[in-house]
């Protein structure tokens, strides 16, 4: 961690000493992005579990979510040429399977997610690649969450999943095509995420588990700066 931080800490220091060029500057940038979710995330506690459900678990439960590819659509603003602020917007769905003990079994539906982000970008300019850094704080919020047919079979009826307050860092590079403010952009983000999940029988809760996300967002696309 001290040497990821000191990396973070000489790269945010070159960036700040890098002048920017002027061309099409202006101060708003928009993205419209084709975004890879790739979840990284596991069981990290049990936190209720009903003696049936327990015996189903077995000893070594774990839970990956599938990958999906979505929109997403990007705002920036320019406080200056080198610092910026971004804030993007999409929804991502994804299925919940179970691995370990429970390799296979349908754990979750349609759990549909809103990553509301906001960072805080450093950017370079090294003449036709203008690469940047950034960080801030995330929220997901969750929606329409159902459980999976391993759960409901168990006498689970519904299932609620927590929004919780995360962070995100990013790196990446936007290419001008034109000195009109078009260009195309490459971004990687890395989320450090946790969640909870409860299912419930009727109004019982029946199982309850922690669970880092941690996913990777990797987009592609174009941008408009005016």
């Amino acid at each position: 961690m001290k040497k990821l931080t000191l990396a973070a800490a000489l790269v945010a220091a070159t960036f700040c000493a890098t002048p920017a060029l002027a061309g099409a500057d202006g101060k708003i940038e928009i993205k419209l992005l084709a975004t890879g979710v790739l979840p990284d995330g596991k069981i990290d506690r049990i936190n209720v579990a009903a003696p049936a459900v327990a015996t189903a678990l077995g000893t070594t439960p774990g839970t990956v979510a599938d990958d999906n590819v979505v929109p997403t659509l990007a705002i920036e603003y320019y406080m200056s040429p080198t610092v910026s602020i971004e804030t993007i917007c999409c929804f991502t769905q994804h299925h919940v399977t179970g691995t370990g003990s429970i390799a296979g079994a349908n754990i979750a539906n349609h759990v549909l997610i809103l990553p509301a982000t906001v960072t805080f970008k450093l950017h370079a300019d090294l003449g036709p690649i203008k690469p940047y850094v950034g960080a801030g704080p995330s929220m997901f919020f969750y929606f329409d969450e159902k459980p999976g047919t391993v759960p409901v079979s168990l006498g689970a009826t519904s299932l609620k999943m927590d929004n919780k307050l995360g962070f995100a860092v990013q790196a990446g590079f936007d290419v001008p095509v034109s000195n009109s403010g078009m260009g195309i952009s490459f971004d990687a983000k890395k989320y450090f995420m946790k969640t909870t999940t409860h299912f419930y029988a009727g109004t019982t809760e029946v199982l309850s588990t922690d669970h880092k996300l941690d996913p990777w967002v990797l987009s592609g696309g174009v941008y408009f700066r005016f």
